[in-house]
């Protein structure tokens, strides 16, 4: 069955604490949703606020859908104003959207006590709102607020509000579990009933304050909705709005519904990311679907099983979705883990069995001293490579000086003095740096210049500093992660101590020397490379 999706991330996901879009964001992500196959994207609310006004304004130009109808919000008409006189009203027309969402009140408690009205007169207003837009030959999806909750407290009130939008000529009623406070068994019963007394296209708008939005869209399906809102990456206000992520994702791999298409499910991860990389947040590595940790494994028999047959541990194939499968390295490791990474980094032939064991052994301990491989990668090619030439070290650190001053003023300096003895002898070098990690990373490439000018290409990306132990205070170990780039791949160090500039520079260390391994490793002809990176053994 075709079950119509409606994105509400430009609107209602904008409610969610940090959740900010410009205007030319909004216009992107809808170009991507659009792409996506979602059926309706709401733009945002002209009547409320400047921001919304110039999206629709420049959306009539600007955006060019393909799959979507894009979609104004709004309220029913103020009761102090007849429809005809509404300013929000007119608003919502001269947005020129094919489809136009407004909510009403169905709880009325909210009637009496909120809009201050009769029951009856919050009747007419829903009716001939409905009406006065559809006169004006827009779809109107009648959003029912706080739906649920009305029916619990007054089923027969509730059930009156979608008739007057109904007979008004709604072409969808959507019920609101506008606080997220149902369980999936009230929704799958409360839509039941109103499936059984009304032919019309019925939607659900679950929130998710009860950590179930999700799991109510499905019950709601399955009780007769056809027509499903949700955010991208679950955003909105308080605990957000049902994460259409998974709702799609279950819709077509669970329940056999199309919604986006089988095409459309691939890009899932890619929009999901996308969209959280505009809103500046990050996307929950534990997100179900599309988040990074969604099909990784880490425990030792979970990997020997997935090696053998990925269905063992993953629900659904990654690719599905758009996702990819992953083996995580740490104390709980098997031989299985190290056996999947050396593949996927093309070493899995180079190692014997006893060497695999070493190495195992080896990362084991690490991650009791507090390291952490598994968001490390770069550090564990390096261990393989290491373990597979174990006298190449191309040059070991004498002694390292770091010094800060700072001033009355305020202002700070630091100087680094770093010697190394690589194989032409002692490299001593003093740089003064933006701090001491800028410092040690100036000293440090000084003194390998001459020796290994390959190394100018490696660039800091990303910096991340962790305690390990908070009990013991500023005592405590730190772990440090560097992400680092070159020309054609980045990758994660780490370092632990506790010293964070010890810490710092073993993670600095060690990616320089992944790039000289990797660089001697792939040379076929030492000419292109320095001379002493095939010779290097301290």
């Amino acid at each position: 069955m075709k079950i119509t999706t409606f994105d509400t991330t430009l609107r209602d996901g904008t409610q969610g604490e940090a959740v900010s879009f410009s205007v030319e964001d909004k216009l992107i992500i809808a170009r991507k949703l659009d792409e996506l196959g979602i059926d309706y994207i709401e733009g945002g609310w002209p009547g409320s606020n400047p921001k919304d006004k110039e999206f629709f304004a420049r959306a009539k130009h600007e955006l060019r859908l393909k799959n979507a109808k894009l979609c104004a919000f709004g309220a029913t008409h103020f009761a102090r104003y007849t429809v005809e006189t509404d300013p929000s009203i007119r608003e919502l027309i001269d947005a020129e959207t094919p489809a136009i969402s407004i909510f009403g009140k169905t709880w009325d408690f909210h009637v009496t006590r909120a809009l201050g009205i009769s029951l009856e007169e919050n009747l007419k207003i829903i009716a001939d709102t409905v009406r006065f837009l559809k006169q004006h030959g827009r779809e109107v999806i009648y959003d029912a607020e706080h739906f649920f909750d009305g029916y619990k407290h007054n089923s027969e009130y509730a059930l009156l509000t979608i008739q007057a939008a109904w007979d008004a000529g709604a072409d969808v009623v959507c019920l609101c579990d506008t606080n997220g406070g149902t369980l999936p068994s009230k929704v799958s019963e409360i839509v039941g009933i109103v499936r059984s007394r009304f032919d019309g296209v019925i939607g659900i708008h679950p929130h998710n304050d009860s950590d179930v939005a999700v799991a109510n869209a499905l019950a709601a399906v399955e009780a007769g909705c056809t027509h499903v809102q949700g955010c991208m990456n679950g955003y909105g206000e308080r605990c957000g709005n049902a994460n259409l992520i998974s709702v799609l994702a279950n819709l077509e791999l669970k329940l056999g519904h199309t919604t986006v298409g089988e095409q459309g499910l691939r890009n899932l991860t890619s929009v999901a990311h996308f969209i959280a990389d505009l809103a500046n947040l990050p996307v929950r590595n534990d997100q179900p679907y599309i988040g990074k940790s969604a099909f990784a494994h880490k425990g030792g028999i979970h990997v020997s099983a997935v090696l053998k047959d990925s269905a063992t541990y993953e629900h659904i194939p990654p690719g599905l979705v758009g996702n990819q499968q992953r083996v995580l390295l740490s104390d709980m490791s098997g031989r299985g883990n190290i056996f999947y990474k050396l593949k996927e980094q093309g070493l899995g032939a180079q190692l014997s069995e006893s060497q695999r064991r070493q190495l195992l052994d080896q990362i084991k301990q690490m991650e009791h001293e507090g390291y952490e491989l598994e968001a490390a990668e770069g550090t564990f090619e390096l261990m393989v490579r290491e373990t597979l030439n174990p006298g190449r070290r191309f040059f070991n650190l004498v002694s390292l000086d770091v010094a800060t001053k700072m001033g009355r003023s305020g202002g700070s300096l630091t100087v680094a003095t770093v010697s190394l003895q690589a194989e032409d002898g002692l490299h001593t070098e003093t740089a003064v740096g933006n701090g001491p990690v800028n410092a040690l990373d100036l000293s440090l490439r000084q003194c390998l210049a001459s020796l290994y000018p390959e190394i100018a290409t490696v660039k800091l990306a990303d910096y991340k500093v962790r305690v390990i132990d908070s009990k013991k205070g500023t005592d405590a170990k730190v772990r440090v992660l560097i992400e680092w780039h070159d020309r054609e791949r980045t990758w994660v160090t780490v370092g632990v101590s506790d010293n964070v500039i010890e810490a710092s520079w073993k993670a600095m260390v060690d990616a320089i020397r992944l790039e000289l391994m990797r660089l001697a490793d792939a040379a076929t002809d030492s000419a292109q490379l320095s001379p002493t990176l095939l010779s290097s053994n301290l």
